[in-house]
């Protein structure tokens, strides 16, 4: 990756690099939020994420800036998600097979980024004159928050916390702790213990504009089922038995009854292409965990002949 160098000084030099006009660049900042609509995603727990999501000529240019600006700003080492290379798999592997681990959530993350947050930090004013860190900043801001739904609010959200990162890092480092972040959440884990772990990043965070979800603290020693992004870690990392126990029990009832006599007795409105493209994916989540699954490889098999016979 090449280092970012590069000076923007006036709109015509950003506009030809972007490949968007400058009108439509000021006429979209003018009005962002005209240009987002919400769509309410349903979680685990029974409650609704909302997203904010772009229209089509706003998610081409926010995918234009994370093409030819932003993915050129170095993000922390410690960030597991957004960056190339990286992963839940890489975020979970560094704390298997660890005695003690903790785990916390920065409280509404998204929602409580300020506007100065992106404009600092991925707009600086070595790089960008003043007019043009206002006018990217608002094409990547909405109302009073990151929009979850904008292609730039990732990458974003790992230089807002670059700095952050570093001193928890820093600070772990020097006591035997090991850190890693994917996304809002983190996770800690050591053989000597945790102590001071909660206080320090509480403090830190604190110094950043953000606060700890104080109901999604979770410590967990070796005597329990430790998992990290959906990863089991107590011994070499795995997929949690009930995931593939249901990838299992799906092919045996394709095989018995038929794919489509199957899906008929769920509640999936799927077709067979989409059931079958997302069984797989599921499969082959699982086998990037762990690569030698022998079961998991027969099931990519039987799956991979389903899909041509369609």
């Amino acid at each position: 990756m090449r280092s970012y160098s590069i000076v923007y000084k006036d709109i015509y030099a950003l506009s030809g690099d972007l490949g968007v006009s400058p009108r439509i660049l000021y006429s979209l900042s003018n009005r962002i939020s005209g240009h987002y609509h919400t769509v309410a995603i349903p979680k685990k727990n029974g409650t609704y994420r909302k997203l904010s999501v772009p229209d089509d000529i706003l998610k081409y240019v926010q995918r234009r800036i994370n093409k030819v600006l932003l993915c050129y700003m170095p993000s922390s080492g410690y960030a597991m998600a957004y960056e190339y290379g990286k992963s839940i798999l890489k975020n979970a592997n560094p704390h298997s097979n660890k005695k003690c681990i903790l785990k916390l959530d920065i409280d509404d993350f998204f929602d409580t980024v300020k506007y100065s947050q992106v404009k600092e930090k991925a707009f600086p004013a070595a790089h960008f004159a003043e007019n043009l860190r206002v006018l990217l900043s608002q094409l990547c801001y909405n109302g009073e928050g990151l929009p979850q739904g904008a292609a730039t609010s990732p990458k974003i959200a790992n230089l807002i916390l670059r700095d952050f990162d570093e001193r928890i890092g820093s600070w772990c480092a020097q006591r035997d702790i090991t850190y890693t972040r994917y996304c809002d959440d983190m996770t800690f884990s050591s053989d000597k213990g945790l102590d001071g772990v909660y206080k320090y990043v509480r403090d830190e965070l604190f110094k950043e504009g953000f606060l700890l979800n104080k109901d999604k603290t979770k410590f967990i020693d070796s005597h329990h089922r430790q998992k990290v992004t959906g990863i089991i870690v107590n011994n070499s990392p795995k997929v949690p038995t009930e995931y593939t126990k249901k990838i299992r029990q799906e092919i045996y009832y394709c095989r018995k009854f038929g794919i489509s006599e199957h899906l008929s007795h769920t509640d999936s409105d799927k077709s067979l292409c989409e059931y079958l493209a997302s069984l797989l994916g599921r499969i082959n989540y699982v086998l990037s965990v762990t690569p030698k699954n022998e079961e998991m490889k027969d099931y990519k098999d039987q799956v991979t002949i389903w899909q041509k016979s369609l």
